[in-house]
């Protein structure tokens, strides 16, 4: 979920820092949907009986992790279908979906350091599913990674580790020589517990929240840039 961003306080951080891949969160982080998951989820909780809406801390989270969270008396069957509907519900609804600052140039960026390297510089992790992936991907016009990792391949999401190590595998990196950029608490989590360096962006959740968890801190990528050099990735505040 999206709302104003919030500027990052001014402080001594890892950039510009050199590494081999980026793993980029999505919602939040590369796109924001906040308005259609907003209405889904809270359309979603209303059909269900429950007067909860959907709050800042349950953003990133794969859907079925926030479904067991929200009704622990639910058993997997009935969690199932609730997260069957909440998945047709967004991928059905995708009116306010836009690209948030940066996020076309770093992408070309990324795209040009790749060929320059001879192989994939960077990949998506998300909470999504693979079909909410592409209905949300379809209409932003940016590039497909060659490979991605959504929730449902994945045993355990976000903020377990193992997404963001098999976003690291998946591009041939060890998740140490990673940077993982992430706009959620969650999300930091996991990048942190597979063992990568993480930025975080200030578009969802307050700088106070992300820092202990970030080696940098940024308002949006549009304060980043990335280069090619000697091999690796170079990742710097824009313009210095």
């Amino acid at each position: 979920m999206t709302e104003t961003a919030v500027p990052a306080p001014e402080i001594t951080d890892a950039l510009p820092m050199e590494v081999d891949a980026l793993l980029l969160d999505m919602d939040g982080t590369l796109i924001d949907s906040a308005p259609a998951v907003l209405r889904s989820w809270n359309r979603l909780f209303g059909e269900m009986g429950s007067s909860r809406t959907f709050t800042p801390d349950l953003h990133g989270m794969p859907a079925a992790q926030v479904l067991r969270g929200a009704f622990p008396d639910l058993d997997e069957e009935a969690i199932a279908r609730a997260h069957a509907r909440i998945e047709d519900m967004e991928v059905d609804d995708v009116d306010g979906v836009v690209v948030l600052p940066g996020t076309h140039r770093v992408l070309g960026e990324l795209e040009r350091a790749a060929e320059a390297l001879g192989r994939p510089a960077w990949t998506i992790v998300t909470s999504c599913t693979r079909r909410l992936f592409e209905a949300r991907w379809a209409v932003t016009g940016l590039p497909v990674p060659e490979t991605i990792v959504t929730a449902d391949q994945v045993t355990t999401g976000k903020p377990d580790p193992e997404p963001y190590r098999l976003g690291a595998e998946r591009l041939g990196v060890d998740p140490s020589r990673a940077l993982v950029i992430e706009d959620a608490v969650g999300g930091l989590r996991s990048g942190r517990e597979a063992g990568a360096r993480t930025l975080a962006v200030t578009t969802t959740t307050a700088a106070g929240d992300l820092q202990p968890l970030a080696e940098a801190l940024v308002t949006s990528l549009d304060d980043i840039e990335v280069s090619a050099r000697d091999g690796h990735l170079v990742v710097d505040r824009r313009g210095r």
